[in-house]
C-alpha cells in the first residue's frame, strides 16, 4: 500500500496540466504504451528509486516534473524504502497511469478524505481515500 496526501496529489495534477498547456500536451510514460494522440491529463505511479506519483505534462528543455513520494516508500525518509518497494510494487521498475478525471471524481465524492492509498497486486491497482 502506498499513501499520498490529497493536497500533494492535486498539486501533481495541477502541475501536469500547467506544463501541458505551456509545452504542448501530455507525455506518455514510454514509447509503445500508447500513442501521443491518446495522451491525457493524469499522473503516473512510478516504481523506481522508491515509489512516487509524477506529473505528466510535456516539459520544456531541462525542466523536471513534479514528483511526490509515497509516505512508505520515500528514500529520504525511510531507510527501508527499497525493501518496501520490492515487496509491494515488485522488483522491477514500472509505471502505471491514473486518469485525472477519474481520480478527481473519486476525490470529490469523499470531501473529508485527506489521503489517497494505492494498493497493487498481481492483477489490479486499487484506489482508496482515507481520513487521518
Amino acid at each position: 500500500m502506498f499513501t499520498f496526501s490529497i493536497t500533494e496529489v492535486r498539486a501533481v495534477l495541477a502541475r501536469g496540466r500547467a506544463d501541458a498547456a505551456k509545452n504542448g500536451g501530455f507525455r506518455v510514460p514510454y514509447h509503445g504504451i500508447s500513442p501521443d494522440a491518446h495522451a491525457r491529463a493524469g499522473l503516473w505511479l512510478v516504481g523506481d528509486e522508491g515509489v512516487y506519483v509524477m506529473s505528466n505534462g510535456k516539459l520544456a528543455e531541462g525542466q523536471r516534473p513534479l514528483v511526490v513520494h509515497a509516505e512508505e516508500c520515500d528514500p529520504k525518509t525511510n531507510p527501508h524504502y527499497w525493501h518496501y518497494k520490492r515487496r509491494y510494487f515488485g522488483g522491477d521498475d514500472g509505471v502505471e497511469f491514473i486518469d485525472a478525471v477519474e481520480l478527481e471524481q473519486l476525490i470529490a465524492a469523499a470531501p473529508d478524505a485527506t489521503h489517497l492509498q494505492i494498493t497493487i497486486n498481481d492483477t489490479s491497482l486499487s484506489l482508496c481515500l482515507i481520513r487521518r
